[in-house]
């Protein structure tokens, strides 16, 4: 990230910004992208009870649903001397911000909410930098689900697949029906998704750990991931030729409205189900991607907490992070969201059966190790490296490379600075 590299004229552009955007006392200023209908629900929230504390709240929302305009906006308030309070990051880009001498240290929020306690301890970690809680998590998305239309398969004479012979089964059964059997998205994140959760499905968790998280040389060129990119070539034969450039939603319009049999997307995908009126379980299933009922692969959003100046600022600060993670917050935000809450002991009452069994298949995963951070969603690595890593993956899915192509390109991806 190296702030110091950015030009001046990023600078010159937003001194301006910043006299007028110094916190003032109990006041919080938010940088985020929650910007769609119920993410903008959560934060008008999350405003009410800021501000129920005495604690008024300045929004900066920054429209963009992967953050790369509110990354933008937030280095060059940075390099302004005006960071906001907090900010909507994930993942390794914490770990680069707290590099940069930016962040702020909130244990003591931490302490008095008992994090520790409260979080699965791979989730904890990613939440701090050099041991100190600088950031607090608001949400978990799994990555790792199949979505599946119940009466396409009815209409085929197929069943709902746990591994990859039963989910080719169905497919081939599928698309003899004259139904398109995954409908996907030709776009690189989301063929990034589809190869994360292959390979889980194909390796298992501590395959996935060693090649996809530790970028291990051996596991990335070897004999599993070459058949990690075979059945990633046999699940293109099933999908259709419309899929360049389609986004997410709909292709999972297309399982909704029974055109498609099924799709690998992440819980958000859940969100354009309920819109439609559609039931978990009669009208839709959530069921693990092939080969990954035991594994997890999570996406967590997060607001890292910046250094504030004032101790009326640091307070507010402290107040932002204790009510991110409280049960009430954490229970409103995910109900809107479609994730699961990132703490423990909130309650479930009013959560759909694809969220009661996220949450305990995450509270299963964490205790057997097989709780792993999404690459294709910026948790596992850097992200030089993971757009290195993500183009191999299009070029494999929108070309004639072969497996034994595709895993030499993938390893030196992998080396990518």
């Amino acid at each position: 990230m190296k702030l110091k590299k950015l030009t001046l004229a990023v600078l010159a552009g937003t001194t301006l910004l910043a006299g007028a955007s110094v916190a003032q006392a109990a006041e919080v200023e938010v940088l985020h992208y929650w910007t769609s209908g119920g993410e903008a629900k959560s934060v008008a929230e999350l405003k009410k009870m800021m501000e129920a504390k005495g604690v008024a709240w300045k929004d900066f929302a920054v429209a963009g649903g992967a953050g790369e305009n509110a990354m933008t906006a937030l280095k060059a308030r940075v390099i302004a001397g005006s960071a906001p309070t907090a900010a909507l990051i994930k993942g390794p880009s914490i770990q680069e911000w707290g590099n940069e001498g930016v962040l702020a240290n909130i244990d003591a929020a931490a302490a008095e909410g008992k994090w520790d306690a409260s979080l699965p301890p791979m989730l904890a970690n990613i939440m701090k930098y050099k041991g100190h809680y600088v950031a607090a998590p608001v949400n978990v998305h799994r990555v790792n689900w199949l979505w599946v239309n119940p009466e396409v398969l009815k209409k085929s004479g197929a069943k709902v697949p746990t591994n990859f012979a039963e989910f080719f089964d169905a497919a081939d059964k599928i698309k003899k029906a004259g139904y398109v059997a995954i409908a996907h998205g030709g776009q690189p994140w989301q063929d990034a998704t589809v190869f994360e959760s292959v390979a889980l499905g194909v390796g298992g968790a501590d395959f996935y750990k060693k090649a996809i998280v530790q970028l291990d040389q051996a596991s990335l060129t070897g004999p599993t991931m070459i058949k990690t990119f075979d059945t990633l070539a046999k699940i293109k034969t099933y999908i259709d030729k419309d899929s360049a450039g389609r986004d997410w939603n709909l292709a999972t319009a297309m399982v909704i409205n029974g055109k498609a049999g099924m799709q690998f997307m992440g819980d958000w995908a859940k969100g354009e189900f309920t819109a439609a009126g559609k039931q978990p379980g009669k009208d839709f299933l959530c069921v693990a991607a092939p080969g990954t009922e035991k594994s997890f692969t999570f996406n967590v959003d997060s607001l890292t907490m910046f250094a504030v100046k004032g101790a009326d600022a640091q307070k507010a600060q402290l107040t932002l992070a204790g009510a991110v993670m409280s049960p009430e917050f954490q229970e409103v935000f995910n109900l809107n969201k479609g994730s699961i809450p990132a703490r423990a002991g909130v309650s479930r009452a009013k959560f759909d059966s694809c969220a009661l069994k996220s949450m305990d298949d995450m509270d299963a995963s964490s205790k057997a190790g097989s709780f792993v951070p999404s690459f294709a969603h910026g948790m596992a690595i850097d992200s030089a490296k993971a757009g290195a890593i993500q183009d191999v993956i299009a070029k494999f899915m929108n070309s004639n490379m072969t497996s034994q192509a595709a895993v030499q390109a993938l390893a030196k991806a992998a080396k990518t600075k």
